[in-house]
């Protein structure tokens, strides 16, 4: 097994004071954050839609979606525009900090809590420099039914 194929590279973005990672493979774009267009009765955290080049995009607020407090909008807030599951959905974020290539060695299991704490969406912990990373399994939070993006229908 060669070095490029156990060495993952994620981008990596804050919420609140935690910088978090998903793999840059889900990741199609990064913009600023820009107007949306509300659409009645859909939950908080999905703050409406975007035309994207002609495409709808569904935009959710990661802020909200993981309760981390007071949410504002300004010149550092960004959207990621992931590909994941055959659709493109955005997530708002309070910033991007970089690309980091991890060794299975920097990357640790997710720990495990009380019943109270959800982690079915993290899976590990990356350790860079003394950076701790989030990491976040982007494909399977945004397929949750609990984020009512993907009609559960058409999930495989």
């Amino acid at each position: 097994m060669n070095a490029e194929e156990t060495n993952r590279e994620f981008l990596t973005f804050t919420l609140g004071q935690e910088e978090y990672g998903i793999e840059i493979l889900k990741v199609q774009e990064i913009r600023g954050y820009d107007a949306v267009t509300h659409i009645a009765n859909t939950p908080d955290f999905i703050k409406g839609v975007i035309n994207l080049r002609g495409s709808i995009v569904p935009i959710v607020d990661m802020r909200i979606k993981f309760n981390l407090g007071n949410v504002e909008y300004d010149e550092f807030t960004v959207v990621i525009i992931l590909n994941v599951a055959r659709r493109v959905v955005g997530m708002v974020v309070d910033g991007v900090s970089d690309v980091v290539t991890l060794t299975p060695d920097e990357i640790k299991p997710a720990p495990e809590f009380g019943s109270g704490i959800d982690t079915k969406y993290v899976t590990g912990i990356g350790t860079v420099d003394d950076r701790m990373l989030i990491l976040v399994d982007i494909e399977r939070l945004m397929t949750s039914r609990d984020m009512e993006l993907v009609d559960t229908v058409a999930q495989e």
